[in-house]
This record gives structure tokens, sequence and C-alpha cells, in this order.
């Protein structure tokens, strides 16, 4: 073999080699390219995830409350602004005629009466008439005309459906303050009221409408102690008048 042959057997192996150094090269960066793109993905893939999962992900203080006088724990109700339009008119109604019906003073009593009458049915208020008739012993007029009287503050109103999927029933929870007479102290007592309610076409009459426009009905009011016994209630509330 002469020098030429040699030569030229050396240019052949130096070309192989270097084309060798070449594809490895290309094999290398290719596979830095995937793994970077296989990188990002995941990455992207991990982001998508969290921005997905964050409104599942939050923390919800609440508080439970203790009454001072019963013991009774709960959890305070938040407002989160979702009610529906017609739960928030429903609440108000329920407040206002436990807050009206519930009480009692001399000025407002035949006022009173008259505006707890445009809430009911025609059999709650055949009830509502025997109870404040004259001749019953039990009377509000009977109980308060040494000059005492009643006021009411509801501290809850929760919901209740039935297993029809009725929504009809209501259970407040209120306090009523009594007052034997002009400056003595208020003795406070706490009360669980079960009411079932109804919507019906307003009353024809004005004043009536003046003071019930949407035609909500009281079907049946039932009101018992929450505890036996009568006991002071908290400062909140004996300055909240």
């Amino acid at each position: 073999m002469n020098s030429s042959s040699l030569l030229q057997e050396y240019f052949r192996e130096a070309e192989s080699w270097d084309a060798d150094r070449t594809a490895d090269a290309r094999r290398s960066a290719q596979i830095a390219w995937r793994a970077a793109a296989a990188g990002w993905t995941c990455a992207v893939f991990a982001a998508a995830a969290i921005v997905i999962l964050m409104p599942l992900k939050r923390v919800e203080p609440f508080v439970v409350r203790v009454d001072n006088s019963t013991g009774i724990v709960d959890v305070v109700p938040m407002n989160d602004a979702r009610a529906t339009p017609q739960e928030a008119v429903t609440r108000y109604f329920l407040t206002h005629y436990l807050t009206v019906c519930e009480r009692f003073n001399f000025a407002t009593a035949e006022s009173d009466y008259e505006e707890c009458g445009a809430f009911h049915s025609p059999q709650r208020n055949q009830v509502w008439y025997a109870l404040w008739t004259a001749t019953n012993p039990a009377s509000p007029l009977n109980v308060h005309k040494d000059g005492s009287s009643v006021r009411v503050q509801v501290k809850s109103v929760s919901f209740f459906t039935r297993a029809s999927g009725l929504s009809d029933l209501a259970q407040i929870r209120y306090v009523k303050a009594a007052r034997q007479n002009t400056g003595s102290e208020e003795t406070f007592s706490h009360w669980i009221a079960t009411v079932q309610y109804a919507y019906a076409d307003p009353a024809k009459d004005p004043k009536t409408r003046r003071w019930n426009p949407l035609g909500f009905k009281i079907i049946d009011f039932r009101s018992e102690p929450e505890v036996l016994a009568e006991a002071p209630i908290d400062k909140d509330f004996r300055h909240d008048r």
C-alpha cells in the first residue's frame, strides 16, 4: 500500500469520525430540546391546575357562639350575600311579624293587634282572636293591665325543607324583655318559635295591603321557652333598645 492510499484511508476515517461527532451533537441537542419542552409543558399544566383548584382551597373562618344564659352553642351564620330575594323577603316578614306580635305595650296594643291580623290565615286569626279576647284570663290585655310591657329581639331565623321538597317552615330564636313598670329592671327569657308560612294573593283592603303588600301568611305559630327559668342576657342586648 502506497502513501496515497494510506492518506485517503486516513481522510475517510477522519471524515467518518467527524460525522459521528456531528450526529452525536445533533442527538444531544434534540434530547435537550425535548427535555426542555417536557419541563415547560409540566410547568404550564401545574400552573393551570393551581388556578383551577384555587377556588376549592380557601380558608373560611367561622364564629362559635355560646349563649351566656342557656349555654347553647351554635355557629354564627355568615352573610354571604347569596340569599335569594324571596328568602330575604320571607326572613324580613318573619322577623317583623314576631317582633310586632310577641311584644306588648298599651300605647301600641290596638295597632299591633290589627297589624298582626293582616298576616294571619283565617284559622290563625281565630286563634289570635281567642287569645286577645277580654274574657280570656291569659289575654295580653289582662296579663299586662298592671302596666307591664314586653319588647322582643329576634336572634336568628332558620329555614327548613320538608321531605317532599316544600319549603314552608321556619324556626325563630328570640328574646323577650319584660318590664313590670317604668323604672324597673327588665327580665329576659329565651324562646323558640316554629312557624309555618305561605304566600297568597294580597288583600284588597288598602290598610291590610299597607302592612302586608305581598300576601305573606302565617299558617301556624308555636312558641315555647328555650329554658325554663329566666336569666340575665348579654349586655349588647341590654343596651340595644
